[in-house]
């Protein structure tokens, strides 16, 4: 008997592992990412000659449970038509059974390696914001997402935020979900309830926990946070949903207040602190008075006989 080497054992499987796609309008290009539950490809749309993002059940994955699952979360991303969430082209069964969806293809890099680039932090919160704005719309049509992290965000190359992989969100209104107990996130970011497994106690403010990990990932690497700023994310990111905001608009609106240079909800300032915010949010004006104040002055002591 003569045995495969390892090579040709590892082709083989990979041969097999390919999905067919021979019987739709799509052609691979190349491999994109592998995620828990599927694969994703970069594929191209023979019938309208673009470029598309298509994601595929693993192979040793066939159960109803997961076709289920891959079909749920392609109908959750297609009724949250906004501009930071991806749309879907498309949906279909393969011949070997599995499930895949064709959505846009984004050129861009994820949120860790566009803040790794040395983008400002102004520029990092103007983002940040984007992306809550996006799950903030996500949770006004009851669907939280449950895995919000910095390798979800994209990044297009025309500066705008993507929120992908919404693989395991959850329609508030539905009871058909995970078990009791199940872990569902990723460490680091998801919230207390979350890692308790408290599926069932889940809403909203899981969401906005995971926001405010993400904008704490962000302010790491910066040589000065503003007690505002560090505020905000110790509110977002309270042990109880109770202490936390309400909501991702709610975050995102204390994030804008900060941007402008306007108090912010999770800071209270003292004396000091509100002079200094104004002087540095009005520096034009005070750079005009002193001018005038010192022209005044030069002019006073030159005139004198």
């Amino acid at each position: 008997m003569k045995w495969l080497s390892d090579n040709k054992v590892e082709y083989l499987r990979v041969v097999v592992s390919n999905p067919d796609f021979t019987s739709t309008r799509y052609t691979v290009v190349k491999e994109l990412g592998r995620g828990g539950m599927g694969v994703v490809y970069l594929a191209e749309d023979c019938e309208l000659d673009r470029l598309v993002a298509i994601k595929v059940l693993n192979a040793h994955e066939i159960t109803e449970e997961r076709r289920n699952r891959m079909v749920r979360e392609a109908q959750i991303i297609a009724r949250l038509e906004h501009p930071g969430i991806v749309p879907v082209h498309d949906v279909g069964t393969l011949p070997d059974g599995r499930i895949f969806y064709a959505m846009k293809y984004v050129r861009g890099s994820r949120l860790d390696e566009y803040a790794s680039q040395s983008a400002s932090l102004r520029d990092r919160l103007r983002k940040f914001q984007a992306a809550c704005d996006a799950v903030a719309f996500a949770h006004a049509h009851g669907v939280i997402h449950r895995d919000l992290k910095p390798q979800n965000i994209m990044i297009g190359s025309f500066g705008e935020v993507l929120v992908l992989d919404w693989g395991v969100a959850k329609i508030l209104s539905d009871t058909d979900d995970a078990i009791e107990g199940t872990v569902i996130g990723t460490r680091n970011y998801m919230s207390p309830e979350q890692a308790r497994g408290e599926i069932e106690q889940l809403d909203e403010r899981a969401d906005v926990y995971s926001l405010g990990a993400m904008l704490a990932f962000l302010l790491a690497d910066q040589p000065k946070v503003s007690k505002a700023a560090q505020a905000i994310c110790s509110k977002a990111m309270a042990q109880t949903k109770e202490s936390r905001y309400s909501s991702a608009s709610e975050l995102s609106a204390d994030v804008a207040r900060l941007l402008d240079a306007e108090p912010v909800s999770a800071y209270r300032e003292n004396a000091v602190e509100k002079v200094s915010r104004w002087v540095s949010k009005n520096r034009f004006l005070v750079l005009l008075v002193l001018a005038y104040l010192l022209m005044r002055i030069f002019f006073i002591f030159t005139t004198r006989p």
